[in-house]
């Protein structure tokens, strides 16, 4: 099969397994990098090392015709931040890599909330792709457990590995799964994430303070302490009775501080009054020296 391909550095276990099959790609889009989710240097070096051209700009109608004109047989979407237009007049399929358990949690970017909601499984579904997001037939399918310690970077590297699997058996038989792809029916759509999820309540209880902090990661979530809103990245916390006004900060070590919550204390590790993910982009040091809040 003659490929094209939209990803990111976390899409390259399908890239990869893609090659392994002996697949030849024909291009690769991509997005502009942001900090965590949208990483491309790698899948980068690998299309630049197999003379593979590489396109940041949206594609459209004209990308299409080209990629038809290239004989490109499959259009593979493992993440991609825009709509694809009509693939049909230029080649035989396109397929979808979707990081939910599909017909549930279609949508940009499920895996926060699926910690958020303490989910016990997840998991990854290839499908047709279609005009509507992430409602095309599905072709294949792989679920995972999830633990009760789940954090955003344990489950985007089992759903990294679980996508490369899963284009392992797509590779190998596109078209009988095509042929036989199921409807998805009735399912969910999950909106993007905003600063409403991300924000810390620390009147809520420890359990569910660090559950949050597990669930962005090195995304960071917010947090308002002493009259300030800074970004944290690494949280502890433990229930312990006490006194003191939820939220208010009620002992400091260097750059550690703890916070009060609604059932016992939260302490901060790792926090920025920038994003942290921000300062790394420009080569800033995110933790000077004997700073607190």
């Amino acid at each position: 099969m003659r490929f094209a391909i939209t990803g990111v550095d976390r899409s390259l276990s399908v890239f990869d397994a893609l090659l392994a099959a002996g697949w030849r790609p024909v291009k690769l889009f991509t997005v502009p990098p942001s900090p965590v989710t949208n990483l491309n240097r790698a899948i980068i070096e690998r299309a630049v090392g197999l003379d593979t051209p590489v396109q940041l700009s949206r594609m459209d109608e004209a990308d299409l015709a080209d990629l038809g004109a290239r004989g490109c047989d499959v259009l593979v979407c493992a993440s991609y931040n825009w709509r694809i237009g009509d693939w049909r007049p230029h080649m035989p399929f396109a397929v979808n890599f979707h990081a939910s358990p599909l017909p549930e949690a279609r949508g940009p970017y499920p895996a926060f909330r699926a910690i958020l909601e303490a989910r016990t499984a997840w998991g990854v579904t290839c499908h047709k792709l279609e005009p509507g997001f992430d409602a095309g037939d599905i072709l294949d399918a792989e679920t995972f457990p999830l633990g009760a310690a789940e954090c955003h970077d344990t489950l985007d590297l089992k759903t990294q590995m679980t996508a490369g699997r899963l284009a392992a058996r797509v590779a190998a038989d596109l078209p009988g799964l095509w042929a036989r792809a199921r409807p998805q029916g009735r399912g969910s759509y999950w909106k993007l994430t905003g600063d409403a999820e991300r924000t810390l309540d620390f009147t809520a209880p420890v359990e569910a303070i660090l559950r949050r902090v597990r669930a962005f990661g090195l995304t960071e979530t917010i947090a308002h302490v002493s009259g300030k809103t800074v970004y944290v990245r690494r949280a502890v916390g433990w229930t312990e009775a006490h006194g003191h006004a939820p939220g208010s900060v009620v002992h400091v070590d260097g750059r550690r501080s703890v916070i009060a919550a609604g059932d016992g204390y939260i302490g901060l590790i790792e926090w920025s009054p920038i994003p942290l993910a921000a300062n790394e982009a420009v080569g800033r040091d995110p933790s000077p020296p004997g700073a607190s809040l």
